[in-house]
């Protein structure tokens, strides 16, 4: 079992900057894979970006430039950067973990981009 607990979300104006932190319960040194997805009102789940445990990282054509995801492995706590950031960048973010075939999610944190 793994929980994710995410933070930092919030009221930005467009063209900030916010950096949600997700935390996870146990260490994520091992994950095959973890993430960013997010979910805006009356929309579906889509993702923003994804690295697994080789390196290999994803992201969303939408936030590529963007955002930028990475880990404290110490911390078991993995980041999502955002910059330069859009009205239609408002959605509730949520954390995502695949360890041993297994997917874990957090609640999300709500991000709203409006001036």
């Amino acid at each position: 079992q793994v929980q994710l607990v995410e933070s930092g979300g919030g009221l930005v104006q467009p063209g900030g900057s916010l950096r949600l932190s997700c935390v996870a319960s146990r260490s994520i040194f091992s994950v095959n894979s973890m993430g960013w997805y997010r979910q805006a009102p009356g929309k579906e789940r889509e993702l923003v970006t994804r690295c697994t445990s080789n390196g290999d990282t994803v992201y969303a054509d939408s936030v590529k430039g963007r955002f930028t995801i990475s880990r404290d492995i110490a911390k078991n706590t993995v980041f999502l950067q955002m910059n330069s950031l859009k009205p239609e960048d408002t959605a509730v973010y949520l954390c995502n973990v695949v360890l041993y075939g297994m997917v874990y999610w957090g609640k999300g944190t709500l991000v709203t981009v409006s001036s």
